[in-house]
């Protein structure tokens, strides 16, 4: 039965208080931009620039948005498929001198936010990169921590966390653990 942390409603504060926290930290606003991690990083980070643009009242591109795939970084490619599906990284806008907020759904082991990094930094070198999560579930093999963390969750290694979006055909917004499922 899943336990339900954060209802649809729930998560659109966070991600209001996430980007309050943004606002505060960044020095240099202008030099602001938010990559989310392909696939439900990428409807996160929508809803983080969404956010920002509105507590800024900027229009426009600010800050501007990127989408990257992973897949050619991962450290598992042989292991998650024969012809692993590689889609596009979609970053329309210079990382040089960027304040980057990198933006996935769930931190775990690390591993993937490592890709991630691997990923941004083939396409330039950002000032400063910082991570941002909506759920923390612990149990880190690399020594990765996230900048900015909607929840952090106490898990096991076989529990599941499943962030729920539209954008999915999940049809709901929410984020959702099933104790004792095999990771």
């Amino acid at each position: 039965m899943p336990e339900s942390i954060l209802d649809g409603t729930q998560l659109e504060q966070t991600i209001e208080r996430l980007s309050q926290e943004v606002l505060q930290r960044v020095a240099d606003p202008d030099a602001l931009a938010v990559i989310g991690i392909r696939r439900r990083g990428v409807p996160l980070a929508q809803k983080l620039t969404a956010a920002l643009r509105s507590a800024r009242g900027a229009a426009g591109d600010w800050p501007p948005l990127g989408v990257l795939d992973i897949t050619l970084y991962r450290d598992d490619l042989s292991l998650i498929a024969d012809q692993p599906v590689v889609r596009q990284t979609e970053i329309d806008f210079d990382l040089e001198g960027k304040h980057v907020i990198l933006v996935d759904d769930v931190l775990y082991t690390g591993r993937t936010v490592r890709s991630a990094i691997d990923a941004l930094f083939a396409l330039g070198r950002p000032a400063r990169v910082e991570l941002l999560v909506l759920v923390d579930r612990g149990h880190r093999e690399l020594p990765i921590e996230a900048g900015y963390v909607g929840e952090r969750i106490e898990t096991q290694r076989g529990d599941r966390v499943h962030v729920l979006l539209p954008e999915f055909d999940d049809g709901q917004l929410g984020v959702q653990v099933v104790r004792g499922e095999a990771s």
